[in-house]
């Protein structure tokens, strides 16, 4: 989620002008290592098809949460938008930290198809949300109204759910069977200076990493043999309004969207990165990556651009 929201709040939720879906699409070509971009799905503004998080479905279709239309929708390989379920509205008066507008964050699948998102609202109903196949939205897991509950992040072997608070800088954790959430880690390296913190979330090789959109870093924090935060990395700087990050594969090379400047850097092990797409190749505030394979998609969510929130796919080189 990039600090365009903020100013773009009133008009992401007033856009009168729509969209109407096509096919998927050519895009200009990329820099390598990053090829073969092609839109997957044009979505429609008007109905606030804004989407902020993606997960991948194995038949090839995407669940994204559209950030501030209280929706969970699949977005399938040929484009098409089925909505699957719409958040209760908080009560009146509630607002959400710094947005205002409640907002949905962070969506994974399990294996098992169930989808796991965050919803902030300035209200209780605030926190982890689960909807199994073919069944309706429940929360599972409260967290503070104050809270701004962004990136998600699930552990397959211990079947632990991470979440990226944007606002309190903090990691909490909790069990996909839902509970109570504990503090698993909070420092000054995922404290917000401004704006947001915390942001993107994803588990690599026995540790969790984060990305901080204020101070535009990328953080990897252990998982110790005991299951607590061991302590934080910073491994990558320089990224200012990083909003979510993905890995290439294996190693530790990972794709960063860099939301307000409409573009996706490669960055590397040793920190070092380099621009591989931009607003030429369709970004329109990119919010979210998923990678499968070779190939990596990407979410748009055009909170500023206010012109084509769209779903992208690309190429990735073997090896990166």
């Amino acid at each position: 989620m990039s600090r365009t929201m903020k100013g773009k709040r009133t008009g992401l939720l007033a856009v009168v002008a729509a969209l109407a879906m096509t096919a998927a699409g050519h895009a200009t070509a990329a820099t390598a290592p990053v090829s073969h971009v092609h839109f997957v799905s044009h979505l429609n503004m008007a109905e606030g098809q804004r989407p902020e998080n993606i997960t991948l479905e194995p038949g090839g279709g995407a669940d994204v949460t559209f950030a501030f239309s209280r929706q969970v929708a699949r977005v399938g390989p040929d484009g098409h938008v089925h909505v699957l379920a719409t958040l209760p509205a908080p009560p009146a008066g509630a607002k959400t930290p710094v947005l205002t507008s409640p907002f949905l964050g962070g969506i994974v699948r399990a294996p098992d198809g169930t989808l796991y998102f965050l919803y902030a609202t300035g209200s209780d109903l605030t926190g982890l949300w689960r909807l199994r196949p073919g069944g309706t939205p429940e929360r599972i897991a409260g967290l503070p109204a104050d809270s701004l509950p962004n990136g998600l992040a699930l552990d397959q072997q211990s079947g632990l759910l991470y979440m990226a608070d944007s606002v309190l800088g903090t990691v909490w954790r909790v069990p996909a069977t839902g509970g109570t959430p504990t503090k698993w880690a909070a420092a000054p390296e995922l404290e917000a200076t401004g704006f947001l913190g915390a942001n993107g979330i994803k588990i690599h090789k026995g540790a969790v990493w984060v990305s901080n959109l204020d101070k535009g870093t990328v953080l990897r924090i252990p998982i110790t043999c005991h299951g607590t935060a061991g302590p934080v990395e910073t491994r990558a700087n320089g990224l200012v309004n990083i909003d979510d990050i993905a890995f290439t594969g294996a190693g530790d090379t990972l794709l960063a969207a860099i939301n307000a400047d409409n573009e996706v850097a490669l960055v590397k092990p040793d920190g070092s990165h380099t621009t591989v797409l931009t607003a030429a190749n369709g970004l329109e505030n990119p919010t979210s990556l998923a990678v499968h394979g070779t190939t990596v998609y990407i979410a748009n969510g055009a909170y500023s651009t206010n012109n084509d929130p769209n779903l992208l796919a690309a190429r990735i080189r073997a090896g990166e």
